[in-house]
């Protein structure tokens, strides 16, 4: 079984405590219908930096990545499929997925 890195990328953050919550419930829901599928859920991304190419220290990160999670599955397609229905869509995230070596 192939391994696939989905980056999460953007969205909104929610407007409230309880949207908050209830973003999160989404997302569990949504991982639970994956099942043994999900070798590593949502890890967030915490205290970025970047480093430039002269060797420049930048407290903060150059890109929208907001964190990632490791899938498994037969393929590209089968991934994309579970994907469609990630509520971090609902967000106005975007994901990319790439597969790992």
């Amino acid at each position: 079984m192939k391994q696939f890195m989905v980056t999460y990328l953007g969205g909104d953050a929610p407007s409230s405590l309880e949207e908050g919550k209830e973003n999160m419930q989404k997302f569990q829901i949504w991982l639970e219908t994956l099942s043994s599928a999900v070798v590593k859920p949502m890890v967030p991304l915490e205290n970025t930096h970047t480093i430039k190419p002269d060797g420049s220290l930048w407290a903060g990160s150059s890109t929208a990545m907001s964190g990632y999670s490791v899938i498994k599955a037969e393929s590209m397609e089968k991934v994309v499929g579970y994907l469609k229905s990630c509520p971090f869509l609902g967000s106005n995230g975007t994901l990319e997925v790439a597969e790992l070596p």
